[in-house]
Formats: structure tokens, sequence, C-alpha cells
């Protein structure tokens, strides 16, 4: 296992050139054309939205779910599966099932497919279960056979780059080995290795070594060695594993043109990114980020809520910095530890849905927090610790759930706690990805079906943005 440091991000940046990439830009979308392949995003907390505008989200998976997004003009659309949240047993059935609906839909459409799993740009998720369980669904159908799997959690808006095989997580100027960070200690999804050729020996449990996984360099990348990198994919065999690494959306690019060469070459390829990567495929042009003008309709004279969920150490850091927000903001804490007295849970729930009613109907925003101290089990069962986590997140969830008054906007923080509002709580089955308040941070258009019907309900991981930014997205929408 390789040594790794933290490293300044202006000093990589003044190292790396920046090519011209008008013809990459030019033959990318005549092979993306040509291709014609619908790409289908599986997205395990609904945050993975967050770098595309104008594409559908599926908040379900059922064969007329699937079949609807194959039949749409776009070529991109997500599944949300949420599986950041579920066991591994669970994960592995709802992924059969997707592969399974996927497949039904190609053939009944005549369309082919890309499939990306979408997982955390720290790495966090059910890997490798997702995508093997994909893999081996799909080649028992008869649609594909994979020969390789691409790992691409670059994302540049969350500060998540790869360099020399190393991922980073951005902290300030300095980017920290990700193995490093909280992230790697996660109860469930934790991990070792920030060298993603490690990482995968080390999650696969040694099936797939460091030394035999493909590494495609930011040096090829720069230079544009497009043909170098096609030759390195068509190589590949086995479901053996591709590492790209990337520090810009530039480098996203010239990777996208090489691998549809290789596609064209007839290889095929299931895809395992975070949020950048599917923009690029998709053809996703950026917008400007969303004001108040396109969130909040200017007749609600209500009060707005932010429901914050993740205890990762930058969303506390955020929360405190919300409290000097320029506008009046009052802060509702949900207790989640009476999750340990019978009844506990319920009967907070109740204070906090009144309080925060009251306080929404008179005109004024609420923050409801789960208290910052985490609550953790005295046990090294991860999945008794997972569905505790749930517990209490289904509890946070219902204090949307039972409102009975429309809020001005509403922010969720946190990949579960989001999702779960989104599904359970407005009950959206499709929703529209409307563009980012603030970078990284998506903001959906709930469906006509949902609780508060075209109401825009903003998606903020917890893990993304600078200490400062939950308080600007919240005075955008106050403002």
């Amino acid at each position: 296992m390789r040594n790794t440091v933290s490293i300044s991000f202006e000093q990589l940046e003044a190292r790396l050139p920046h090519p011209d990439l008008t013809t990459v830009h030019r033959e990318l979308d005549q092979r993306r054309a040509r291709l014609g392949r619908k790409i289908v995003v599986l997205d395990d907390d609904p945050t993975g939205i967050q770098t595309v505008h104008g594409v559908s989200v599926y908040t379900g998976w059922s064969r007329e779910e699937v079949l609807a997004g194959f039949r749409e003009e776009k070529d991109l659309f997500f599944i949300l599966t949420n599986s950041r949240a579920f066991t591994a047993p669970h994960t592995a059935r709802v992924h059969e099932e997707i592969a399974r609906n996927i497949a039904g839909a190609a053939r009944e459409t005549g369309k082919d497919f890309i499939l990306i799993s979408r997982g955390d740009s720290t790495l966090r998720g059910h890997y490798p279960l997702e995508t093997e369980t994909l893999r081996a669904s799909l080649e028992q159908t008869g649609e594909k056979r994979f020969d390789g799997e691409i790992i691409f959690p670059f994302f540049k808006e969350g500060g998540r780059l790869t360099v020399d095989d190393v991922h980073y997580v951005r902290d300030g100027d300095m980017l920290v080995p990700a193995g490093e960070t909280e992230f790697a200690q996660d109860k469930t999804f934790g991990y070792r290795s920030s060298d993603l050729k490690d990482w995968c020996e080390e999650k696969t449990g040694g099936r797939y070594g460091a030394s035999g996984i493909t590494s495609v360099s930011l040096e090829d990348l720069r230079a544009l060695r497009v043909e170098k990198i096609v030759s390195q994919l068509t190589a590949v065999k086995d479901f053996n594993k591709i590492i790209v690494n990337a520090v810009d959306y530039c480098d996203v690019e010239v990777f996208a043109l090489a691998f549809f060469m290789a596609l064209e070459q007839g290889r095929e390829f299931l895809l395992r990114t975070a949020a950048a990567v599917p923009k690029v495929l998709g053809g996703i042009p950026d917008r400007p980020l969303l004001t108040k003008a396109d969130l909040v309709d200017p007749g609600n004279t209500r009060g707005g809520i932010i429901l914050v969920g993740s205890h990762v150490k930058k969303t506390t850091l955020q929360l405190e910095e919300l409290h000097h927000c320029r506008y009046p903001v009052e802060f509702i804490e949900f207790n989640q530890h009476l999750v340990l007295e019978e009844g506990g849970l319920s009967r907070e729930v109740d204070r906090v849905v009144a309080l925060a009613e009251e306080k929404i109907r008179a005109g004024r925003t609420v923050a409801v927090h789960t208290r910052r101290q985490r609550l953790d089990l005295d046990t090294q069962d991860k999945e008794k610790q997972l569905l505790i986590s749930v517990e209490i997140s289904d509890a946070v969830t219902s204090i949307i759930g039972r409102l009975t008054v429309q809020p001005s906007f509403i922010i969720a923080k946190g990949g579960i706690t989001s999702s779960d509002v989104g599904t359970k709580a407005l009950r959206v089955k499709k929703a529209t990805a409307m563009g980012q308040i603030r970078p990284g941070i998506p903001v959906w258009m709930t469906g006509p079906e949902s609780k508060f019907p075209g109401m825009p309900y903003v998606i903020f991981p917890g893990n993304v943005g600078a200490v400062e930014t939950l308080r600007e997205a919240v005075e955008i929408l106050m403002g």
C-alpha cells in the first residue's frame, strides 16, 4: 500500500496544462449522437443530480417506471435507489430487480444503454456489491457481457479529485487523502486506502489486485492521448477495474471521448462514478445557479424549513454558521437519542412538528436539526447500526410528512435525510432536476402526485460546500 500525503491544490493546478478541447468537444458530440444510447444512472442517494438540470429522476424502479425513462426523448435519466440506507441483502435484491427491468426496457424499446452506478464521491456505499450484482444479473439475462468496470469518483464541485490514483478531498487549499478523512471512518462503509487501486483490492477482498488494475493518467488526459486511452480500455477483460484520474472537467471530457470510441469497438463497461461523469456523458450544458425568483412563489408568505440530519463535521460547522444568517432563523433541536426509550422518538416528533408548524404559519423560518452528539451503539454489528440510523431517519423525515401547511421552501441536509424527505414525506414519484442553488447543491421540482406539487425542494448533501454554503443558500431563499 502506497503512502499518501496532503498536497496543495494551487500547486497541483500550476503543474497541469489546460489543453484546447475544441476538437474533443466536436467529436464527443458526434459520437454521443451516433451511439444513441440511453444513459441510466442508479443513484444511491438523491444528491447525484448535483451537476445536471432538465433530467427526470424516478424514485421507483418498477417495470413501468424504467420503461418510461427509456421512452423519454432525453438520453439521460436517474433512478433513485437510496441504497446507501439499505442493508446489504436488500441492496442486492433491489439491484437484481433493477437489472431485470432495464434489460426488459432495452428489449422493448430497442435501445441500447450505458449503466452508471452513481456513488459517493468520498467512496462510501455498497461497493462492490451494487456493480457486481448488476453485472451478474444483466449477464444472466443475456443483454450484455461486461469487459471492465470504470472507477471515477471525481466531483469538482465538492472538491473530490484523483491524482496519481490517490483520491483526495479538498479542505481549503489542501487536498487530503480520502482515507485520512472522517468519511473513511464511516461505521457502515469505512475503508483504509486512499490509493484507488488499493481501495479496489481492499473492497473486493483481494479478488482484484492493485497490480492488475488499469490507470488512466492525468498526463495522458491533458496531452489528449485519446488513442492510447482507448487501447487501455479495450485491453481490459474479466471485469477488471479502470481508475480514472481527474482534476477538472476537461479530464472527464477527454476520457468520455475515449470511452465512446471503445464502445464503438464493441467493448462494454459498467461505471461506478460520482456526479460529474453523468453530466459529461449525457451532454448536459452548464446553466447559471438558481435564484430566489426561480425557487420561491412570491405569493407564499409562510416561513421555510431546513431539516438537518447529517452528522458529518462539515454539516455541524455549516449549522453553526447558519446562526449568523442575515435573516432570522429559529432553531429546533430534535433529540434522536430518545430512540433508546420506548415511544421516545414518537413523542419527540409530536413536539417538534407542533412547534415548527406554529412558526411556519407565522412566517418564521425554522431549522430543525438532530442533536449534534452522534448516537453510536456499543456494537460492532454494522447492520444493526444501520437499522437504528434508518429508524431515526424515518422519525426525522416524518416531521416534513406531517406538516399541514406548505412552507415557502424546504431544504433537507444529508443524503439519507433528503432521500427520505423526497420519497416518503413529499411522496415524489417523478421529479425534474432544476439545477443547483449553489455549486453541488441540487434542487428538485416535485411532481403533481407529491404532497406539495410543483414545489422546489433543495437537496443539500451532508459532505458538500464550504462552512458558509448552507447559510448562503438560506439567504438566497429568504432574501
